[in-house]
Parts: structure tokens; sequence; C-alpha cells
């Protein structure tokens, strides 16, 4: 996907490298690879991509399950956020997917006359303390609602590709986008309602909202590479569809522990997952995107 032209988003921190965290979680023996789940910090959890861990979390003050080690001084302390971009090329790389899906969704939203408040992209090593408590490497790239950040590890893009063979520039971008659109989704309120609902579900009913949750993501991801259509390349969309469809849940299931159960299932499988990228990536509208009515 062609976005050198654009300048990386300033609304980025280097959190540098981080202690401990995540201490005592429990650990769903799943294999890695899910995109993370963005929930409120009420009651529900974060999903990490690397491994499929749930973090319980605290009613009111969003503390993640375990807590641990502060972070350690940022190498990167004083600098702007367009500096801390620069540090390399997988971080110039995600703040300009970050500059492109603010400026797409704040054009949405202005459309809608609707307010839009751009997401902040925060870098890390090892572990960090996020508004939602600490985290580690371990759980991948998730959202955190309380503080509007994305929070990422660029190390888990080498494991995107040599793990899971989701190769090229437009799989890492997919990555960023659909947290991004756990950010929309946090903006637009929707995250809270399935908080509230979940709290009031059973376990199985709480995991389907959950998988409604994530492929609505999903095709927010593929909305806004539709919207900038101009910018894909020759094999950038089988880029994201392969993504899409290596960290369905039944792929996972069946590759980590042989059988795939359904009631299980947070993110949606793998069909589900490319159908709804796709979705996105067709239609360009986030109407199209509403997961909670009808079949998915």
């Amino acid at each position: 996907m062609r976005l050198d032209d654009l300048d990386p988003t300033d609304n980025a921190r280097d959190l540098g490298s981080g202690g401990g965290g995540g201490g005592g979680l429990p650990l769903l023996g799943l294999l890695p690879l899910l995109l993370g789940r963005k929930m409120g910090c009420g009651s529900i959890v974060l999903i990490g991509i690397v491994a499929l861990v749930y973090f319980a979390m605290s009613g009111g003050g969003g503390m993640l399950g375990g807590g641990g080690g502060g972070t350690a001084q940022s190498p990167t302390a004083g600098k702007s956020g367009a500096e801390v971009c620069r540090v390399n090329e997988r971080r110039l790389e995600a703040c300009r997917v970050m500059t492109s899906t603010d400026q797409t969704w704040g054009a949405i939203f202005q459309q809608a006359g609707k307010t839009y408040k751009p997401a902040t992209i925060n870098f890390f090593t090892g572990g960090a303390q996020t508004g939602c408590g600490s985290a580690t490497s371990a759980v991948g790239p998730f959202y955190c609602p309380s503080d509007g950040g994305v929070y990422i590890d660029t190390a888990f893009f080498d494991e995107l590709e040599k793990r899971f063979g989701a190769k090229g520039d437009f799989a890492r971008d997919y990555v960023i986008a659909h947290e991004m659109g756990h950010h929309v989704q946090d903006l637009l309120g929707t995250s809270g309602e399935v908080s509230q609902a979940q709290g009031r579900a059973s376990k199985t009913e709480g995991n389907r909202l959950s998988v409604k949750l994530e492929l609505q993501a999903d095709c927010f991801a593929g909305v806004w590479a539709a919207r900038n259509r101009d910018r894909l390349e020759a094999g950038d969309i089988e880029e994201g569809m392969t993504a899409a469809n290596a960290i369905g849940d039944d792929t996972l299931q069946r590759q980590g522990q042989g059988e795939v159960v359904p009631d299980s299932f947070t993110h949606g499988t793998s069909a589900q997952r490319v159908a709804w990228l796709r979705k996105g990536l067709e239609s360009g509208d986030p109407a199209s995107c509403d997961t909670f009515q009808g079949a998915l």
C-alpha cells in the first residue's frame, strides 16, 4: 500500500521497554494471533494476537489482571510523535497507517455530523503500562478505550510473517486498521453497549457478542482500505485476506488443540473474518458493517 507521501501521525509515544506484567493471566491454550479485542475498562477483556489471553478487568480501576513491573525510561523521551515514528521502518509504516485511518474516519464522521477524536499509537518492547492496566507483548497489538490508544510491540510483525505466513505490507496495515476499527467502535459507543450486554449475558452469548464486535472491526478495516483504493497495490487485497484467514478461531483452534469448539469463538471463523473484511472493501460503507443484525 502506497503511504510514503503521508506524514506520520504526531500522536505517537514510545513507552520504552516495560518489565513484568501479566503474571497470573489465564491462558486459554489456543495458538496465538487473534487480532486484539478492544473492550471497555469495565467487566470485559482484551484478547491479544500473539497469545489468546483473557484479562479480567476491574469495575472501576480498569486494571488488567496480573499487574507487575513498570515501564523503563523511553529512549526517545522528549521527542515529538513524528520523531518517535521515525525510529525504524515498521514504526513509520504503522504511523502512516494511523494518519490515513484518522483522515478517513475523520471525514466519515464529519459527513455524518459526528465528532471524531484521533487515536494515539503507543510503541513498547516487552511490556507497558496502559490506561487499562499493565500488559506484555504476549497480548499482541490491542486497543485501550481508557486512553484512546493503540498499543503495539512491532516485533509482532515478524511473528505475523514468519509463523503465520501473513506476508506483505497490507497484512501489517490490516492489523493497525483493525485496531482503529475498535477506536471507531469506542467513539460510536458500540463497544460500551456490547460491554453492558456481555455483563448480563452467559459466557457463550458473551462470546457471540465478541465475535460480532471483532467482525465489525474487520469490516471497518475494509472500509478504510476501500476509501483509499487508489493507494492499493497489486497483491495488497490478497495479503489482507491471507492474514484474516490465518487468524480465524476455527483455524487457530484446529492448529492449537486439534478440535474446534464453536461456543468458545471470540473473533469469528476464518471464513467470517475474510467475508467481513471483503464486505468493507467492496462497499466502502460503514453502514454495511452492521454485524449485530442478521446472520454472520
